[in-house]
């Protein structure tokens, strides 16, 4: 769900809506309606260019913000009534009190923004906030995830939320390889882009396209986890690297490929499976197949058997770089 249009539309209507009320001030004080409008229209712009400036600037992020405001403008009030400032000139006296409720008042906003809810619990401690549960909890999804192609079904399993996000700047990298001179890359930009279409188009999902701005120079892994933490999502990737970075960094990340190793079929020397050889092996008589996670198993004395499904004896596993690799002979 793109909710871009619908946003430049309310910031349309309320620069209209301000400029019709300086009209309406403008021509009953100062009989300058349209000077009004001007006027109007100007605070307008100034309010929308305010809001572009907070895009990043979350709900949950404004609320800490009152919060930590109203405990610095406490202790800056508690401070001053101490009498502190009692011999203090009366001309420098506000001068002084307004930098005492500036500083605190900025001190306590960051330091609420810095904080999670079991620290505020400490300082609120008869009121708990509700833990949100994984499941309602948003999924960030990296580019690679996309171009997978296995969200669609993994999401119809509801293993994962139905709600998916997919910040503008992956959007844009999947266009740029969509675009792309190599056939190769351009017919795998193409193929991610239909996919992500196919998911807006199911009504069980809600996939939203964000627009918060983040810092345009920085590499994508450190946009994707810097979105993470102001949404308070989980992070969904195929890059083990950068699931592993989010994780070091408090937020949840959720790789396809540990979940694929934790589904793989659980075989071990001495089990009799069923088997299709696929080809030839490297040596003269052996023949190979492939379990459905893709691991190979060189099956011995069994060329003659290219082509058909036979039962199989594990005799021996191997550790490689690659993963696993299973040794067999056919089932006697």
């Amino acid at each position: 769900m793109n909710s871009g249009p619908t946003i430049t539309l309310l910031r349309v209507l309320f620069i209209v809506f301000t400029g019709f009320l300086g009209s309406e001030i403008g021509g009953s004080i100062w009989s300058l309606p349209k000077l009004g409008i001007c006027a109007g229209v100007a605070f307008g712009l100034c309010v929308v260019l305010a809001d572009k400036l907070l895009k990043g600037f979350s709900l949950r992020m404004f609320s800490s913000a009152t919060f930590g405001l109203l405990l610095g403008l406490m202790a800056s009030r508690l401070l001053i009534a101490s009498g502190l400032l009692y011999r203090t000139p009366a001309d420098v006296q506000w001068l002084i009190s307004l930098t005492i409720y500036a500083t605190f008042g900025y001190i306590g906003m960051m330091l609420a923004m810095r904080s999670n809810r079991d620290e505020f619990a400490l300082i609120i401690p008869y009121i708990r906030f509700r833990d949100q549960s994984p499941n309602d909890m948003p999924i960030l999804v990296d580019s690679n995830i996309i171009i997978d192609g296995r969200l669609a079904e993994l999401v119809a399993t509801g293993f994962l939320s139905r709600s998916l996000i997919v910040p503008r700047f992956i959007l844009e990298e999947l266009q740029t390889l969509a675009d792309s001179h190599d056939p190769a890359r351009r017919e795998k930009g193409r193929l991610a882009l239909s996919r992500l279409q196919e998911l807006q188009r199911d009504p069980a999902l809600t996939v939203t396209i964000h627009e918060v701005p983040v810092d345009p120079f920085a590499a994508v892994d450190s946009k994707l986890i810097q979105l993470a933490k102001i949404l308070s999502a989980r992070l969904l990737s195929n890059d083990g690297n950068l699931c592993s970075i989010a994780r070091l960094q408090g937020i949840t990340a959720l790789n396809l490929n540990d979940l694929n190793k934790a589904l793989r079929p659980a075989v071990a020397a001495g089990d009799e499976i069923s088997l299709t050889l696929t080809k030839e092996g490297r040596e003269p008589h052996q023949a190979v197949g492939y379990l459905t996670d893709g691991t190979m198993i060189v099956v011995n004395n069994s060329r003659a058997q290219v082509g058909k499904n036979v039962r199989v004896a594990i005799s021996s596993v191997r550790q490689t770089s690659a993963g696993r690799l299973f040794f067999a002979e056919l089932a006697q």
